[in-house]
């Protein structure tokens, strides 16, 4: 397949790598105003631009990781020189139906939200479509499939996922921060606090998504009667650990929304 991602930040980059390293058989180029910052790029055999238009006519996909403001000045440039191109966008808020619009109707588009992790092969990446669009965006599903998980999703909860899979990045990263700080408190080193930290995230995920089973269920089986585990956790909770992050989910889900 090849791929055109216009927008060379941090997600459009953090793609590009992921298919370059991840998926099999893909060219993929990055465009980007100012290009100096992603010619390292190259080396992973991505190719780099300035012109949002360099090869985007053979083009399979175009991936738009823009800033919303950006969407019409793109558009407007790219249009008149694509044909039968997907295109597929990473731009929050940017409506299926919105996205119709302004292309006329006449390209298939799909709604991706990955995360930075996709440069790892770990993006949580939801995907929606018109379902008249779905022979074209199922190669896209495939894609990023190769770059962690791509479920398909009700378009209304594309907001939802954009704070729960690109936010929750942030959000898991506090975590560790949080845990790192109190590893440093009770003993470690700072490089030694955030790798068991970090380490042991990562191993609790790994568990939940091949056992596929609730958290609480894993939590059971490193939780004694009396043991340390326990009041960690129930003190945790007394100060609103659960219920703070709920509410701050829920509140970025707001911003979101306006």
């Amino acid at each position: 397949m090849k791929v055109h991602i216009i927008g060379g930040g941090n997600l459009g980059v953090s793609i590009a790598l992921g298919i370059a390293q991840f998926s099999k058989h893909n060219q993929v180029t990055v465009t980007r105003r100012n290009t100096a910052s992603i010619q390292y790029l190259s080396e992973y055999g991505i190719t780099v631009s300035s012109d949002n238009k360099q090869n985007i006519q053979e083009a399979d996909v175009v991936i738009l990781t823009i800033k919303p403001y950006q969407v019409d000045t793109v558009l407007a440039e790219i249009l008149p020189v694509i044909k039968n191109q997907t295109i597929a966008s990473a731009v929050s808020g940017l409506s299926l139906e919105m996205l119709q619009t302004k292309t006329n109707n006449e390209f298939p588009v799909i709604r991706i939200m990955p995360n930075i992790a996709a440069q790892f092969g770990e993006s949580a990446t939801c995907i929606s479509f018109p379902e008249k669009d779905r022979e074209k965006a199922l190669p896209i599903v495939d894609l990023f499939q190769d770059l962690g998980t791509a479920p398909i999703i009700d378009e209304k909860l594309m907001d939802a996922a954009t704070v729960l899979g690109a936010c929750g990045t942030a959000y898991a990263l506090r975590y560790i921060r949080a845990s790192m700080q109190a590893g440093i408190e009770i003993g470690f080193d700072s490089n030694t606090a955030l790798a068991i930290a970090a380490q042991t995230v990562k191993g609790a995920a790994k568990m939940l998504l091949e056992e596929k089973v609730h958290p609480e269920q894993l939590i059971d089986r490193v939780t004694t009667p009396q043991g340390c585990t326990i009041v960690g956790l129930n003190e945790m909770e007394h100060n609103g650990f659960s219920s703070s992050l709920i509410k701050g989910i829920k509140t970025s889900l707001k911003q979101i929304k306006g």
